[in-house]
């Protein structure tokens, strides 16, 4: 049987496991022959393990997985590929993993249309020139310098495609410019029009913090019209996106960009990065944290659980600090894993076209600390810290 397993990375935030869920259920339309199922990282079920166990109930022996990322950051090339790769070794199954969404003209088609709908119901008409507006786009952002700059051309694609007078990129957390100073940089440059534009493909508490930081910008700036652009969301094109992604594994094409990455590559002021040991820190948090399991939010999450230090949402006592230098504390096993990124990896009968081809090593040290190599520029004056 045909099998396909779509690993997400799940939220508290209800709204986006329920938009996941439909992208999940369109990707089952669009692929009537084959047995598709999903699974989340972190904060939400079901976890990538629940949709590999259903498929391999149902027969699957060979199953194709696709991360549901924009681009290739951390959670893309060590988490997924090490949370398969072990469920692969220890049930007998081959796993064969895509690559990440990335910049493809598909996604861009799905962009350009959100921005236009935002644009129309401003009473922009087709074909109208918007040299008078500026374009901000928005990035989750990483401690992955080749990951934030995807997100820049991205936005240079779509401001050089749309015709837009100005664009400019800045990022929700880790990384900077941070929103709230991105737009007032942007609001300076003499437009009486921006659209903001967050190019994620769901919901969620960051979604909303770029809106309501759109708005405190635009309370300050009142000469100035700025325009809030709907999320990619589950886009046709965006579907269409993932068929390719699936079709590239079957043939053998589905091989990441390697040229800029930090874990194969000296890339500048990430020096220290070259072959870092690829392992998943969300075995001990999986489904932990879910919006089922707050109680201090309904189905919105509004982040009230970081103040409040809620058990079970602050990572089992680790220091998760996506927003705070990418750093990681954990106590428990270290994987000695050898990062030699060779892209045609096979372990097991599991063969991962783009998982860095880290090597297995046994020489396991047990009750370590283990965190993730910190983010280089997090004292930066525009963040790295997630907005307030």
């Amino acid at each position: 049987m045909k099998a396909l397993m779509l690993c997400g990375h799940g939220s508290r935030d209800q709204g986006a496991v329920t938009e996941f869920a439909g992208l999940a259920e369109k990707l089952k339309s669009r692929l009537p022959d084959w047995k598709t199922d999903y699974g989340y990282l972190e904060f939400a079920k079901p976890i990538i393990r629940d949709g590999l166990d259903r498929l391999r109930a149902e027969g699957a022996h060979e199953i194709m997985a696709l991360p549901g990322m924009l681009f290739a950051a951390g959670h893309a090339k060590n988490d997924i590929p090490s949370v398969l790769n072990t469920y692969a070794a220890e049930n007998d199954v081959q796993i064969r993993y895509g690559r990440e969404l990335g910049i493809d003209p598909k996604m861009l088609r799905a962009a350009g249309e959100r921005i236009k709908e935002c644009l129309r119901a401003d009473g922009w008409q087709e074909g109208e020139p918007l040299h008078d507006t500026m374009l901000v786009v928005v990035g989750r952002g990483a401690s992955d310098p080749d990951a934030n700059s995807n997100v820049s051309k991205v936005m240079r694609m779509l401001w050089e495609g749309l015709g837009f007078g100005w664009g400019e990129t800045c990022y929700s957390g880790v990384t900077f410019p941070l929103v709230g100073p991105g737009l007032s940089h942007a609001a300076r440059l003499g437009y009486k029009r921006i659209v903001v534009f967050p190019y994620f493909l769901f919901t969620g508490i960051l979604v909303r913090r770029i809106y309501d930081q759109t708005d405190a910008v635009a309370a300050e700036h009142p000469g100035i019209r700025f325009l809030k652009a709907p999320y990619l969301g589950a886009h046709e094109m965006v579907v269409e996106t993932f068929v390719e992604r699936l079709n590239e594994i079957l043939e053998g094409t589905n091989v990441m960009n390697c040229q800029l990455c930090k874990y194969r590559e000296q890339v500048l002021g990430f020096e220290a990065e070259v072959g870092l040991a690829q392992e998943s820190h969300h075995h001990h948090v999986e489904g932990i944290g879910s919006a089922a399991d707050c109680a201090l939010c309904d189905t919105t999450c509004t982040g009230a659980c970081r103040v409040s230090k809620v058990p079970g949402h602050d990572h089992v006592g680790h220091d998760h600090g996506h927003s705070d230098g990418h750093h990681h504390h954990h106590d428990g096993d270290h994987h000695g894993h050898a990062h030699d990124h060779n892209h045609s990896h096979s372990r097991g009968g599991h063969d991962h076209a783009h998982d860095h081809g880290h090597s297995h090593g046994k020489g396991h040290s047990h009750g370590h600390d283990h965190h993730h190599h910190p983010y280089p520029h997090a004292d930066h004056p525009l963040g790295p810290r997630s907005m307030r």
